[in-house]
């Protein structure tokens, strides 16, 4: 049994929260080592860089928020942490800074607009991604967003959930716009139709599987199955029980549900699946989607005729208390007070009337958070990084942004946009393994220094063809050991590499 198994055995993780009031009274030093693990089930993160100052992750399904959201968070970012969050590949945010007594508070301030820190971390369900314009864009053959609240109230608070051998990672979406990274998720729900007594229907595909840590990038593997909407958050549910039932849970390093799947099969996994539900499960449907990745990031229109969603860039993800209440003041003032957070690290100001998109462009946070942004900057996604996490090996997002404005002042601005994601650590939480340039974090020796490095993958993909999420493609490693004082200059090459070639017309 290893270390993580052990402290789920001794007590269960949502336990832990009993032991707060102690720990707030005798101090950070006096929590245990299996609480300190324990406290990631209440999303509360111990940091070994920052002994003492905590990281709080709050759960945001399919990313909606709201103003009265961001002003809380903002507070919070500003009365107990660093005056800056971070919002995450899940949807999500992150709080910094904290201490151990400050916790309830936190909760109270959170609780009063609707957020929760529940089951974030560890071997939990983690944040159910889904596409951030839901319900919104025209694109989409349904609304999905429904499904995933159902499903997050399924689990949340809920100990048949808590007791899994690994983190996993769930996507549901209806969205035509392969928007949302289902081809690495423990299990994704993809827009399908099928024929059903002579009745063309709407609902999912399903894949499990897919992973991109613990060994690398595993693309999620087809099911055959074929679930309708209202039946999804249970067949979700099912899938979930059934990696706690069986997943392995020896080596950590190979407890994800891929490496269920690959012993099992696909056909066992059905099998055992249809056992668990009661009855044979339909077939899968026939795809339907774009064959290209979209974003959503820019000014677009709504479902809702006289309504756009417009899509910021946040310059790696990370979001200062002052910028959060200058999104909420223009959600509120332009919009409906909504706001949505994507799989990019951005956000999205929603239902803005066509006559005041003008108004705007022209707000000063538009000009940080830019709809237009350069192809080196528009897909950028960076991990947390050496500051905030034991596992990183390099200080990503600085790098990151240092690089991006180096490339926007020297390639070509009509290259087209290219994911640039950024992982500390083969983790990968930047999702480097499926970007079109992916970083890896590393230290290397170089003429007898060791020195902050990395290496460069290219050529990831996340869908090739709609709705077939098995067609993921792993970026391929192709420079090693690159010192990151180097890196400017040699992504300028690797940029230029990139460019398509003119095509000679003839007259």
């Amino acid at each position: 049994m290893n270390k993580i198994e052990a402290y789920k055995e001794e007590k269960n993780g949502l336990d832990v929260k009993d032991d707060l009031p102690r720990y707030a009274k005798d101090g950070w030093e006096t929590i245990s080592d299996g609480d300190r693990e324990r406290l990631k089930w209440l999303g509360v993160f111990f940091r070994r860089q920052t002994p003492g100052n905590f990281m709080m992750r709050l759960r945001m399904p399919n990313g909606i928020s709201n103003s009265a959201q961001f002003r809380a968070i903002a507070g919070i970012s500003s009365d107990f942490g660093k005056d800056f969050a971070d919002l995450t590949t899940r949807q999500q945010i992150q709080i910094r800074w904290f201490q151990i007594d400050e916790v309830q508070d936190i909760w109270d301030r959170l609780e009063a607009v609707g957020l929760v820190s529940l089951q974030t971390g560890m071997d939990n369900i983690r944040g159910i991604v889904g596409c951030p314009v839901a319900g919104l864009t025209p694109n989409e053959l349904f609304d999905a967003s429904e499904v995933v609240r159902e499903y997050n109230d399924t689990f949340v608070g809920n100990r048949e959930f808590t007791n899994l051998p690994r983190k996993f990672n769930v996507t549901i979406t209806g969205c035509l716009d392969n928007c949302t990274h289902a081809v690495t998720q423990d299990i994704a729900l993809i827009p399908a139709v099928r024929i059903i007594s002579g009745q063309e229907v709407s609902g999912f595909n399903v894949a499990v599987g897919g992973k991109q840590g613990s060994g690398g990038f595993r693309p999620a593997t087809d099911l055959d199955v074929f679930v309708l909407p209202r039946d999804a958050a249970e067949l979700c549910s099912e899938i979930t029980l059934l990696f706690r039932d069986h997943g392995p849970r020896e080596a950590r390093n190979k407890c994800r549900m891929a490496f269920l799947v690959e012993e099992w099969g696909a056909d066992r996994f059905r099998t055992e699946l249809e056992l668990r539900v009661g009855h044979p499960l339909l077939t899968r449907g026939n795809p339907v989607g774009s064959e290209a990745k979209f974003d959503h990031i820019g000014i677009h229109r709504q479902k809702e005729a006289g309504l756009n969603y417009v899509g910021l860039v946040v310059p790696v993800g990370r979001i200062t208390a002052g910028q959060m209440l200058e999104a909420a003041r223009l959600a509120d003032a332009y919009g409906n007070g909504e706001i949505r957070l994507t799989a990019e690290q951005n956000l999205i100001i929603p239902n803005v009337p066509t006559e005041l998109l003008p108004a705007l462009e022209l707000e000063p946070l538009l000009a940080e958070f830019r709809p237009d942004p350069s192809p080196v900057m528009r897909g950028l996604v960076s991990c947390t990084g050496i500051d905030y996490c034991h596992f990183a090996l390099v200080d990503t997002k600085a790098l990151a942004l240092k690089t991006s404005q180096h490339l926007e002042q020297k390639v070509d601005s009509n290259l087209p946009a290219l994911s640039i994601n950024w992982s500390g650590c083969p983790n990968a939480c930047g999702n480097h393994t499926v970007a079109d340039i992916g970083l890896l974090g590393k230290k290397a020796r170089i003429d007898g220094e060791v020195v902050e490095a990395v290496d460069i993958f290219l050529g990831g993909k996340v869908a090739e063809s709609a709705g077939v999420i098995t067609d993921g493609e792993s970026a391929v490693k192709t420079l090693e050991n690159v010192p990151c004082n180097e890196l400017p200059e040699t992504l300028e090459r690797v940029l230029e590499s990139l460019k398509p070639t003119p095509v000679a017309l003839t007259v």
